[in-house]
């Protein structure tokens, strides 16, 4: 089945069989690497993209559901050659350790901030509470969310 849609602004075409899973084509056919595969069961979020803006857990999104949409992977937040406040506060804040949940939690992230540009500390452990970490502790991705809210507010 013929598809197309927008990854991180370019429109590209794939041929994909009908149950080719979203993170698979984005992995696999696109090349973008930077979107992980753990779960396969939405319960980790390693796999979150953004597609028409909302975060979607691309390990249970057929490829053929995201034909016409516009996906944002991580590698696509960055925009000429400077990094997003996420991924810049992620690095400041030390929000990342083994850096496998990192993808997913800043694209989550960038969701949260898009509807609410200065969420309180619950507002955010909310948001993300769909992507697991096991090496954090969330403290430092929490702080550098509050941080790249600030900058971006600037």
């Amino acid at each position: 089945m013929e598809i197309s849609l927008s990854i991180n602004g370019g429109v590209r075409s794939f041929d994909v069989e009908p149950r080719t899973l979203l993170v698979h084509l984005l992995r696999d056919e696109a090349g973008l690497t930077g979107t992980h595969i753990a779960c396969e069961t939405t319960t980790c979020g390693a796999c979150t993209v953004l597609m028409d803006g909302q975060a979607v857990k691309s390990c249970t999104v057929l490829a053929v559901q995201a034909d016409g949409a516009e996906v944002t992977t991580i590698e696509g937040l960055a925009e000429n050659g400077k990094l997003h406040p996420l991924q810049e506060q992620f690095w400041e804040k030390h929000g990342l350790q083994c850096g496998f949940c990192t993808p997913g939690m800043i694209l989550t992230a960038a969701q949260l901030l898009e509807r609410n540009s200065d969420p309180s500390e619950e507002e955010i452990r909310h948001g993300i509470e769909g992507n697991l970490c096991r090496c954090t502790g969330y403290e430092h991705i929490v702080d550098a969310i509050q941080a790249a809210a600030a900058d971006m507010k600037k």
